[in-house]
C-alpha cells in the first residue's frame, strides 16, 4: 500500500519526565534513605529525589537507579560496570542489548539532571507525522516495522538505522530491531502518528524531507503491542 507521509514537527529532547510516575519517585525516595517519602506531596518528589540522590557518590547512585530500573535483566556485575561507564560515556547509545537502551536513557538523564551534568548527556528525537494511505480516508494503525520503512525515503544516507539495516529498512526481510528502535509509537486521529526514538539512532537533521510517497507492504498489528 503506498502512503503520504507529511513531518510535521521534529524535536530533540533531554528528557521525557512522563516516563518517571510519582510512584517511581517514593519509591527511589525509600531507596535514597529518604524518610517519609509517601507523606511529600507530588509536585515536590522530583525534587527531593535530586536531593536525596545527590548525598550519594555518582556511581553509587547510578546503581541504585539501576537496580531499581533493570534489577531483572541485569546481573550484579553489570551494574557495577555500567554505573561506572555511565560517567564517562553515554552508555544508552552503545549498549549491546537495544531493548534496554530507552530504559537506560531514561536512567541516564534522571542522573544528569540530577547532578547538573556530571554525568554525559544524551538525547530522544520526537517526530510528528502523518501517514495517510494514497486513495483512502482510514487505514489500520502501523507497526514500528511498518513505521520505519515509510520514513526511510525521508531519511539521509548517514543515518545510522539506514546503514545499519539496509535491507529491513528496504523491505527485505524481517525487522525486529524496529520494535527497539522506536521506542514509543502514538497513533490518533487523522493518520497521525508520534513516533519516539533515540537522538543517536535518528537525529532532527537526518529528516531531510518534509513530505514524501512510500510504499510499504500491510501487516498485522498486535493488539497486546
Amino acid at each position: 500500500m503506498k502512503y503520504n507521509i507529511k513531518i510535521e514537527e521534529v524535536h530533540t529532547v533531554d528528557e521525557i519526565q512522563e516516563f518517571w510516575t510519582n510512584e517511581d519517585y517514593v519509591q527511589l525516595l525509600e531507596k535514597f534513605d529518604y524518610p517519609d517519602a509517601k507523606d511529600s506531596k507530588n509536585e515536590n518528589l522530583r525534587e527531593l529525589l535530586f536531593m536525596a540522590i545527590t548525598d550519594f557518590e555518582p556511581s553509587e547512585a547510578a546503581k541504585v537507579v539501576l537496580r531499581y530500573k533493570l534489577g531483572e535483566q541485569l546481573s550484579e556485575g553489570q551494574v557495577e560496570q555500567i554505573s561506572n561507564d555511565m560517567l564517562i560515556d553515554t552508555v544508552c547509545e552503545e549498549y549491546p542489548e537495544m531493548e534496554l537502551q530507552s530504559v537506560l536513557f531514561h536512567i541516564n538523564q534522571l542522573l544528569f539532571k540530577a547532578y547538573n551534568g556530571k554525568f554525559p548527556s544524551s538525547s530522544a528525537t520526537i517526530i510528528e507525522c502523518s501517514m495517510n494511505p494514497s486513495g483512502e480516508e482510514h487505514a489500520p494503525g502501523l507497526t514500528k516495522e511498518m513505521v520505519l520503512r515509510l520514513l526511510n525515503d525521508g531519511l539521509s544516507d548517514r543515518n545510522i538505522v539506514k546503514r545499519l539495516f539496509e535491507d529491513q529498512m528496504n523491505g527485505n526481510g524481517a525487522f525486529p530491531e524496529a520494535e527497539n528502535i522506536i521506542w514509543d509509537l502514538q497513533h490518533s486521529k487523522d493518520n497521525h502518528y508520534k513516533i519516539t526514538t533515540s537522538g543517536n539512532l535518528i537525529k532532527k537533521e537526518e529528516i531531510i524531507s518534509s513530505a514524501w510517497e512510500s510504499e510499504v507492504e500491510e501487516m498485522m498489528v498486535d493488539s497486546d503491542k
